[in-house]
């Protein structure tokens, strides 16, 4: 794009006009084995296809072709391990020559193209071994999150109906031993599906007893004769990855192999600005979509070094955790959640931790995964001294649908979860009548059909589950349910899901803008607002505040600030006039705020413990404080 005077301008013109010359001239970051057809298939809207008749394996592009371009010796991964105190390398050269090895050993099993393989592992090496090894020879892979329930495993057994498990004695989370194996045992025996085998990588921390003949220990299949790459349809299915928190049957995000190749090579570069050789950190889990394009998949397809942190990197990490990995490892783009970064803030409010740690190497930060408030992000950008850019995307997507391009066109940033529209995603708003809204006006946030490509192509076993789910609601587009509005910029601002949006009295009103104004208290550390019954108004606001370390005020009087800011900013309308001291809100492990089961227990409705929740404990705590200030209210 060098030397066009708006190259974000003409790039999102030319993606949305004419999709099949901009994705196929991107394709040429990618190595075929054979060429497409047609690089967009249009013959059974919606389910779309990318480069159809193409054929390619991803495994080879990520690792491969770097060793036969002579860069066998630069470091691939970066695995570091504050809970066991490791950190180890691996370059090109090694880690090919290990998943090469896996995947001989898959084979020997009886492993074949198309067949499914649970990853049910903590953030170790093996994990990214496993997932690369299926690759290698065209099985589709899905990694379930390390430490999930066995009646949340069993579901995905039961949908996925793998003929190898992949997994290990236990994971470690800070100074706890999660034992894995009782839970997979249990998970299979409920599910009524039984693998071939289990293959169990033996920790020291937690080392178990194999029930043979199904159970393999690890090591008898990792020095295998390695193998080489498998060439499968550009159409075919990578991978399937469950949507988190899912009740009944959960749904199975199906990612094909091309599409998803072209995106993320194109994202590193374009969205991201990083360039081959240079390390990119996504503090994740495998476990979830983050960890898929950019621990693994994104970072390796573009030559970059990618690291695998085994800690608490979301949540409540170490306030100085994350400089210390920047530092070691000179990190030059750092992806996380919002919420990691309230956490910090919290702890360290003053950032005090920050200048002790040499983060000259750090170019950008990338928040994603919750609605950041402006506070946090502004907060951020003082401390760090570098562009921090929210950015929005979702399971279904695979890579960010909006975001601040840094590689093709760096904008001025708007303090809040606001973005531009990446290339390849035409965005509308529209009101519940599919009538387009004007700037400024919040609405539902969808996406006209065909989707780019690295976006989902179905559901596993379920194309009608697809298509009434995402397609059907707004026919010709697809339903991200997520509110927002465009502003007369062009960015788009995302201020939560749709359910939260309430209706106070007739009016629409969003409660992530009632959450921006409690951020910017100077005590609030971080907040929800939710939207509980109320018989004459329908719905009214509550809002939830963890404090900052060291507030020593009374919090009678900092509600009394609260109320008085939502009254300000948004007017009596909002009718917002309760807000809750927590020590903590309720979370998945991803970092998502549960506010759906936060409105169900202030309702007195039902509600089961979510499958993702980072520590139950934490809704029984909430329930008590709703209870003592008269919720539910009937």
């Amino acid at each position: 794009m060098t030397g066009i005077l708006n190259p974000y301008k003409e790039a999102y013109r030319q993606s949305l006009s004419d999709p099949e010359t901009f994705w196929g001239n991107n394709a040429r970051g990618i190595d075929w084995n054979s060429p497409w057809d047609t690089v967009l298939d249009r013959s059974n809207p919606p389910f779309y296809r990318w480069f159809s008749g193409a054929t390619l394996n991803i495994c080879y592009n990520a690792l491969d072709r770097h060793i036969l371009a002579g860069k066998g010796e630069q470091t691939a991964l970066i695995w570091d391990s504050p809970v066991t105190g490791i950190i180890q390398t691996y370059t090109h050269t090694t880690l090919c020559e290990m998943v090469a090895r896996f995947a001989g050993g898959l084979t020997n099993l009886g492993l074949q193209k198309g067949d499914r393989v649970i990853i049910y592992m903590p953030m170790v090496p093996e994990a990214i071994i496993g997932m690369l090894a299926c690759a290698r020879i065209g099985a589709i892979h899905s990694v379930v999150f390390g430490g999930f329930a066995p009646k949340e495993l069993a579901k995905r057994i039961r949908d996925a109906e793998p003929t190898i498990i992949l997994s290990a004695s236990c994971g470690i989370e800070v100074n706890r031993i999660i034992p894995y194996k009782p839970l997979l045992d249990e998970a299979i025996e409920i599910s009524g599906h039984k693998p071939g085998r289990c293959i169990i990588l033996q920790r020291k921390e937690c080392e178990v007893e194999l029930n043979h003949p199904r159970d393999i220990a690890w090591d008898e299949v990792s020095n295998s004769r390695p193998v080489g790459c498998v060439p499968v349809n550009a159409t075919d299915p990578l991978y399937i990855l469950y949507t988190s928190g899912t009740t009944g049957v959960p749904k199975g995000v199906v990612r094909d192999t091309g599409g998803y190749a072209v995106a993320l090579h194109w994202s590193m570069r374009s969205i991201y600005g990083i360039n081959p050789g240079e390390v990119f950190f996504a503090a994740s889990d495998i476990g979830w979509v983050v960890g898929h394009s950019y621990i693994v998949y994104g970072p390796l397809l573009a030559g970059c070094t990618t690291i695998l942190y085994e800690g608490k990197s979301v949540g409540t990490p170490d306030e100085g955790s994350f400089w210390r990995v920047i530092e070691r490892h000179g990190v030059h783009v750092l992806f996380t959640a919002p919420t990691a970064f309230r956490a910090i803030r919290r702890e360290d409010p003053n950032g005090t931790h920050i200048p002790r740690y040499d983060l000259s190497s750090l170019r950008t930060l990338f928040l994603a995964g919750e609605r950041c408030d402006p506070d946090t992000l502004l907060w951020a950008e003082e401390k760090l001294r570098v562009p921090v850019i929210d950015h929005w995307w979702q399971t279904e997507t695979g890579w960010p649908i909006g975001a601040n391009p840094v590689g093709i066109e760096l904008f001025p940033t708007k303090p809040g979860s606001c973005t531009k529209p990446v290339p390849g995603y035409d965005i509308r708003v529209f009101d519940d009548n599919q009538v387009e809204v004007p700037f400024g006006i919040t609405g539902n946030v969808v996406i006209s059909l065909p989707l780019p490509p690295g976006c989902f192509t179905t559901l596993w076993n379920n194309d009608a589950d697809y298509v009434k789910t995402y397609m059907s609601t707004y026919p010709g587009y697809y339903l991200t349910s997520d509110a927002g509005f465009i502003d007369e910029d062009g960015y788009l601002w995302i201020m939560g899901r749709t359910d939260d949006i309430i209706n106070v009295a007739g009016h629409r009103l969003s409660t992530g803008s009632m959450e921006e104004v409690l951020s910017s208290h100077e005590t609030v550390a971080e907040c929800a607002v939710i939207g509980v019954h109320d018989i004459i108004k329908s719905e009214v606001p509550v809002g939830f505040v963890v404090l900052k370390s060291g507030v020593k005020r009374e919090f009678d009087q900092i509600e009394h600030e609260l109320v008085q800011l939502i009254r300000g900013r948004i007017g009596p309308i909002a009718s917002f006039k309760t807000v809750l001291k927590v020590k903590r809100l309720p979370k998945t492990r991803s970092g998502k705020i549960l506010r759906g089961t936060m409105k169900k227990i202030a309702d007195g409705a039902q509600f089961n413990v979510p499958a993702t929740i980072d520590d139950p404990v934490v809704l029984t705590e909430i329930q008590s404080e709703l209870q003592e200030r008269g919720f539910p209210r009937r």
